[in-house]
């Protein structure tokens, strides 16, 4: 049975490096640290099959726009015959997290992420695991501007940096099951 990655954020050049993407970020960089070269336009998605650790991976852009991501992640999810609660792992954006802090959950609700609230509306189902990616606040933009501003370039060190830890993240829940990444990660959150 396969394991479905999906990054969520939205298609197109002008959203490229925001806030919102940065799910999209860190399936680039599992595709690029895992040899993937190819994505395929599929299930309203670009998306890429290969194996890490003897599990196979389905990783997952959805080109919905992050409202409707949902409808991408269902459809693939039914197509390989993904167990929710086992099997899908959606990565996000969290302004309640500072940037450089990434926070793994086994399900929940959608802390207000309208790509989260999509995919819980069709799967019919909370018990999804999460890697939530802290993008921060704000205090005088907007959120709805905010999480569509791009990643400047003062921030990019440290953005790259969560990208990494985020692709290990995943790695660990793929190779050690998701109460041992959290044990490591969340740790790591809580504790600075």
């Amino acid at each position: 049975m396969a394991f479905l990655v999906a990054g969520l954020g939205n298609p197109g050049s002008r959203y490229l490096h925001t806030r919102h993407n940065v799910g999209f970020e860190v399936v680039d960089l599992l595709a690029r640290n895992w040899g993937v070269s190819k994505f395929l336009q599929k299930f309203k998605s670009l998306l890429a099959q290969t194996t890490f650790e003897s599990h196979k991976v389905v990783l997952l852009k959805p080109q919905t726009y992050m409202n409707l991501s949902g409808e991408a992640v269902v459809e693939a999810a039914q197509f390989f015959k993904i167990e929710p609660e086992t099997s899908l792992l959606v990565i996000v954006d969290d302004m309640d997290l500072p940037p450089g802090k990434i926070r793994i959950r086994t399900s929940g609700g959608t802390a207000g992420h309208k790509g989260v609230q999509s995919i819980i509306e069709l799967l019919g189902t909370e018990s999804f695991f999460r890697l939530r990616i802290g993008i921060g606040r704000s205090l005088t933009v907007p959120p709805e501007q905010f999480v569509l501003s791009k990643i400047t370039p003062a921030e990019l060190p440290l953005f790259e940096k969560t990208f990494t830890k985020a692709s290990q993240a995943v790695e660990t829940i793929l190779k050690d099951g998701p109460a041992a990444a959290m044990n490591l990660f969340n740790r790591e959150c809580d504790e600075s």
